[in-house]
Formats: C-alpha cells, sequence, structure tokens
C-alpha cells in the first residue's frame, strides 16, 4: 500500500494544526457558524442529531495493521468504543466531542491517516473492488489507479468547491464489485487484445433523489490519458453544473440536461486543449503508483496437499465447512484464500466493530494476511491473502469474538445507512428495522435457499444505504411526523445494473418483516430451478409482488 513521504506528512500534519486553531476560534466564538461549515466539512465533520459524526478515509478500503490499532485505541478514548464502516470503505465515529476532533486527526496522522475530502463538494474517496489484486477474475489491478487518482484530487484546488460531491469508482474485474454505473464517474480497467492498458469511462450515475444509471461517454481511453480526461470532465461539471439548486447539482443532472452525446463532445472538447499536458501519465509514474502495490512474500505450497487437508477440516466441522464455503473465495495464488469478515451478527447495527474486534481483526492481519485489510462496499471486512492452512485458526477467532456469521452475499448481510439514530438528515430510523429484517430471518438454511439477494436500507432520499440498487430496496419517509418505509425491488449495482421500481404505498415500521417475507414467500413460488431473486423479478416483473403484499387492501 502507498506509504506517505515527508511532503505528504507535512501536509497533513499542517491541516491538523489549522483545524485545531479553526476549531478553537469556533469554539470561542470568534468563527462564524457559516465560515467553520465548510471548514469543518473539508475536514470530515458533520454535525449530527446527537453528536457530530468524524468520516475517516480510507482510500480505496485498504488498511495496515497498525491504522487499524490506532483506530481501535481512537474509538476507545475519543468515541464510544466502536466504528462503522461505510459504503464508500471509509471509516466513521459516530460520538466525539468536538473539542476532541483535532486531537482525534492528529494521532490519525502518526499512522497516516485523515479525513480530508470525506465531505463536502469535493472529490470523495476513490473506490474499488474489496478483492482488487486477487481476484481470479481480474484482468489487472485496479489500485496503481486509484492512488494516482487519489494523488491527484486531494487538495486539488480547482476541485475544492464543486457544484455537489463527487465519486469515482475504478474496477477491472469481469464482474463489477465497484458499482461503476452507480457512480458520478465509473472508470472500467480493460486490456486490449494486444494487453495494452485502456478505460471505459463513464459518467452521470448517481443514487439519492434522482437515481440515475451512468452512460459510456469514452469506450477507450488509452492508460497515459487517465487523469487528463477525468480532468476534463471535471472542468465541465464544474464550469456548467448547477449552483442554484442542490438537488440539481450533481453531475447526472448536468448529463441528463445535456444529453449524453453533447455532454461526450463537451468534454472531448475540453480534453483535446489539455490531453498532452503535465497531467498526461508517463510510464515512470505508472510504474510508480504499481510499485507500492507490488503481491507479498506468497508461501510455496503442495496445493494438492493443502486442499486436502482443507476438506478434511470440513468433513470434521460442518460449521466450519459452511463459513468456508459462504464467506471465503478463491485466491488467484494457489494455496490461498480470501477471507471476507462479516460485521451483520444479527443484533448488531450493521457495518459496525467494536475496539476489541477492532484490534483482534489487526492481529489475525498481522499474523496470518501480510498486515493488511480491506473495507468493503457491504460494509464489511475481508483479510485478502489468507493460506489454506491458516483458515481453520482464523475461522476460530473470528468465530469466538462474533466476526463469522456465514452470510456473506445473503438476505442477512445488508446495506444499512445509520438513519434517525444518528443522522440529522433521515426521515426514518434504519438500525431497527435492519434488526427485525434480520431476527425474522436468522434462519441461514432458509436463506441459503433464497440464493444471493441484496437489500438495502437508507433513512432518506439521500441513499446512504444504497436502496436503489438493493434487489429489494427500503427507504424511510416521513408522513406527516410518522416513520414509514417505502419498499422497492430489482435494483442491481454491476454491469447490469438497474434502478428498483417502487412496489407500492409505504409501510408502517412493525410491518416491514411481514411484507419482506410475502415478497420472499412470491418469490419461492415463481422461481425457476436455479433461478436467482433478481432473475425471477425481472421475469415476471413487479404485479405478482404488488397483488401479494397489497391483497389485504381492497
Amino acid at each position: 500500500m502507498y506509504v506517505y513521504d515527508k511532503y505528504d506528512q507535512q501536509i497533513i500534519d499542517e491541516r491538523v494544526n489549522q483545524f485545531r486553531d479553526q476549531t478553537r476560534r469556533f469554539i470561542n466564538g470568534s468563527l462564524p457558524e457559516a465560515e467553520f461549515l465548510p471548514l469543518r466539512l473539508q475536514n470530515g465533520l458533520y454535525v449530527q442529531r446527537l453528536a457530530p459524526m468524524l468520516r475517516i478515509a480510507v482510500p480505496y478500503g485498504l488498511l495496515n495493521s497498525t491504522q487499524l490499532r490506532k483506530l481501535a485505541d481512537i474509538t476507545r478514548r475519543f468515541d464510544k468504543g466502536y466504528a462503522h464502516i461505510s459504503t464508500r470503505q471509509n471509516i466513521q465515529l459516530n460520538w466525539p466531542q468536538l473539542e476532541e476532533v483535532p486531537d482525534i486527526l492528529a494521532e490519525l496522522a502518526t499512522v497516516q491517516m485523515h479525513a480530508i475530502q470525506t465531505s463536502g463538494n469535493c472529490i470523495r474517496n476513490t473506490t474499488t473492488d474489496q478483492y482488487a489484486g486477487v481476484a481470479i477474475d481480474e484482468l489487472t489491478d485496479p489500485r496503481p489507479y486509484c492512488e494516482i487518482i487519489r494523488q491527484w484530487s486531494t487538495l486539488h484546488p480547482e476541485f475544492a468547491f464543486l457544484p455537489r460531491k463527487f465519486k469515482i469508482a475504478v474496477c477491472a474485474s469481469t464482474g463489477d464489485r465497484a458499482a461503476l454505473y452507480n457512480h458520478d464517474v465509473g472508470v472500467e480497467v480493460r486490456v486490449s487484445d494486444q494487453g495494452a492498458i485502456g478505460f471505459r469511462v463513464l459518467a452521470g450515475g448517481g443514487l439519492g433523489r434522482t437515481p440515475m444509471i451512468g452512460a459510456v461517454i469514452c469506450e477507450w481511453l488509452d492508460e497515459p490519458h487517465l487523469l487528463t480526461y477525468l480532468e476534463a470532465i471535471l472542468r465541465v461539471y464544474n464550469q456548467r453544473g448547477r449552483r442554484d439548486n442542490k438537488y440539481k447539482a450533481r453531475i447526472k443532472i448536468l448529463v441528463k440536461a445535456m444529453g449524453v452525446d453533447a455532454f461526450r463532445e463537451a468534454v472531448a472538447q475540453e480534453w483535446r486543449a489539455i490531453k498532452d499536458g503535465l497531467n498526461t501519465l508517463t510510464n515512470a509514474e505508472i510504474e510508480r503508483a504499481k510499485s507500492f502495490f507490488n503481491p507479498p512474500q506468497y508461501l510455496d505450497v503442495d496445493t494438492a496437499s493443502a486442499q486436502s487437508a482443507l476438506r478434511e477440516q470440513c468433513r470434521n466441522n460442518p460449521t466450519f465447512s459452511n463459513w468456508v464455503a459462504r464467506n471465503t473465495l478463491d485466491h488467484k495464488v494457489d494455496g490461498y484464500q480470501i477471507v471476507n469478515i462479516s460485521l451483520k451478527a444479527t443484533g448488531y447495527a450493521p457495518g459496525d466493530i467494536t475496539d476489541a474486534q477492532i484490534e483482534l481483526v489487526a492481529d489475525l492481519a498481522d499474523r496470518y494476511a501480510f498486515g493488511e485489510v480491506r473495507s468493503t462496499h457491504e460494509q464489511n471486512l475481508v483479510l485478502a491473502d489468507v493460506h489454506q492452512p491458516d483458515l481453520y485458526p482464523v475461522w476460530q477467532a473470528l468465530q469466538a469474538a462474533g466476526l463469522a456469521t456465514p452470510n456473506i452475499g445473503y438476505l442477512s448481510d445488508l446495506i444499512c445507512c445509520p438513519g434517525g439514530d444518528y443522522c440529522s438528515l433521515a426521515n426514518a430510523k434504519s438500525l431497527p428495522v435492519a434488526e427485525a429484517i434480520q431476527a425474522r430471518f436468522s434462519d441461514l438454511d432458509y436463506l441459503y435457499d433464497l440464493g444471493p439477494i441484496d437489500l438495502n436500507i437508507s433513512g432518506c432520499m439521500n441513499a446512504c444505504g444504497h436502496h436503489h440498487i438493493g434487489h429489494i430496496g427500503i427507504l424511510g419517509v416521513d408522513k406527516k411526523g410518522q416513520e414509514f418505509y417505502q419498499v422497492c425491488l430489482g435494483g442491481n449495482q454491476g454491469k447490469d445494473a438497474s434502478i428498483g421500481k417502487i412496489l407500492g404505498p409505504s409501510f408502517s415500521q412493525q410491518d416491514i418483516p411481514d411484507i419482506i417475507e410475502q415478497i420472499l414467500s412470491i418469490y419461492l413460488q415463481l422461481r425457476r430451478p436455479e433461478e436467482s431473486f433478481l432473475d425471477t423479478y425481472r421475469r415476471v416483473g413487479i404485479d405478482p409482488f404488488k397483488e401479494r403484499v397489497y391483497a389485504g387492501d381492497d
């Protein structure tokens, strides 16, 4: 992973000192709230319902064990002993005291972390596939390009005050695990028949009040021009994006208003003026970025022997066998496995992890995974490089810590924003709904029979829980001061991306588990052998589900 040089460290340290003085002046009344607002947002600090929320940057979801231990220490000393994984692979603290936030930022700086550009109208954290570098369906490692984008975009003066926030995702696998079509810009890394690297670029995707699927604006972009083309997109958006109405300020609205063809041409015109400028990537710069992601020193193993031993362990322990089948994936290196750490145990807020659990994961990373951990878009964690003979002790440790729920990709592995329990923007609570669904559908055999289902919950139209792209999506809405929940079906992230359709009138909180059960029941009746929920929905449409759910309303 990338390691700061002395200039990086100096910049971060100076930013901490600046914000410390800004916070002091705000608290003593010499800095007005309106002036403090953009300053705190530039440092990842929100004002939530009950306390500030600090969002910590985790570039493309990659952490080392030293950083994890520092995060555990910070949650104990400055928060309530836990942290939250966000859908942008960042980490959030929900209970810091305003006067202590500069101290937290100073602590983070000691382990090369910060909260810069995790909020505000700027380029946010660039995300990618959580299995980058180890996935068997990967064309090449996308992380060097994420790092190039990170270095270019961090504290970029031209793009610090965009019309609205701006999100970029990069993916290089045949399956899209970065939700490329749902971002302001999606960068799909491609490889030509001759082995050349290039990019397919999408723009104008996004969720929120007006969910849209991104459109292809460049089918093939040569590798050296990644930054210049992104710069052209940002310039067109910065110049033409609306600033009079924040609800119509995202780039998706601009692309829609201009039309894809006109937007593509505007970008091309801007790009022609800068494509061979200072931001053109040289081979040396690309190789420098790649050098931060050299493969670890994998052990030479007798693959047949290792796999035979693993099969024997699975035969002897069905619980372990089930965890291996559900929570681990094949690795591109023989003898290794990708381990998903589920943060979706029933009865706990999805994506939350305690200080003790963070330290355990750090210990496991040091002992079994070359000291690295990844955070995921689905609000889980990953140990990307576990030697197959080490799977059993890893599982034992995770099991003892409540981190081995074998549900990755299934209904109870749901995405959920913090909702009305924390967020001042939320219309309704999300966490109680998630807990009720997990409690109702805790029978793992039933979940496995259902097959993979993405269930996403948001507490408001800002869609931090990505409800629009859940196979089943739940949105909290306000009805004359009462909390209700709207259900949508058929959303999907991926290369066949789709936005879910609203089922009908909203439901009370206590009705939601029953509604989900009815939806699943009709799916089980209508599905064909081996057919997924999404495929069944796409074949039969929304009407059979609507008829069942609202049958008693006639």
